[in-house]
């Protein structure tokens, strides 16, 4: 890409999960490729820290689970030309074997992540540019299960199945999803190093991804007019092994 082509100078960008990890990176790079950026997080002290971290940005509270609220965010942020949801109820508990699966604590595990990234682009479709683009989230287990996760596998392909039948409903407005690998967000950061290390072992690039570089993802595909209905894989290579 030229530089013009690299550049987001007069484009507004919506982080919704900007407040911290992959989002606040979208957030600052979107910035530094010349948007105007709205963080947006459920959490209004996460949200100030988030703008005070990166001047020039402007924030907004949104609650994910109450689709009234997520349309007066979109009311009240008016027209934009690109949204990233890298938001998730990411505490909630996630690995059980399918016979000790708590049914009620897997519907809640996708109240914010599925349900609140549908009722986002529900609602900010209709005040999106006609030539924008709306990026999920994804994840690698998705394409890698492993044992005692099956519920985060479907949660990763649900919204990967979604960013594809968005694309299709919503052109020629753009929908992709980003499908991260293990990022050095603040929840992995705190995992004992032996885990981290058991998890990408074996991996072509044996290592964890820092949240910047997985934002690379997220902006490639707002700045790439011709990528709609894809899965974008930050894996250190692990769709290989």
């Amino acid at each position: 890409m030229t530089d013009a082509m690299m550049s987001l100078a007069g484009k507004r960008v919506i982080a919704i999960g900007g407040s911290s990890g992959i989002g606040f990176a979208v957030a600052a790079l979107a910035q530094e490729r010349g948007a105007e950026v709205v963080i947006a997080s459920s959490n209004a002290a996460n949200v100030e820290a988030a703008v005070a971290r990166l001047p020039g940005s402007s924030g907004r509270t949104v609650d994910l689970r109450d689709e009234a609220a997520v349309a007066r965010f979109f009311d009240q942020v008016g027209r934009f030309d690109h949204l990233a949801i890298t938001a998730g109820d990411w505490n909630i508990p996630r690995i059980a074997a399918t016979r000790d699966i708590d049914l009620a604590t897997a519907r809640d595990g996708m109240a914010v992540r599925f349900w609140g990234s549908l009722a986002a682009v529900k609602h900010g479709s209709r005040v999106i540019a006609p030539d924008g683009s709306i990026t999920l989230t994804g994840g690698m287990l998705a394409h890698r299960p492993q044992k005692g996760m099956p519920f985060v596998t479907a949660s990763g392909a649900a919204m990967e199945g979604l960013a594809r039948g968005l694309a299709v409903d919503l052109a020629p407005l753009r929908v992709n999803a980003v499908c991260p690998g293990l990022i050095l967000t603040e929840p992995v950061q705190r995992m004992p190093q032996e885990r981290v290390r058991g998890y990408v072992a074996g991996l072509p690039l044996p290592r964890a991804a820092s949240p910047g570089e997985a934002a690379i993802a997220y902006v490639y595909l707002m700045l790439s007019s011709y990528v709609t209905g894809q899965t974008l894989a930050v894996d250190g290579g692990g769709l290989l092994v």
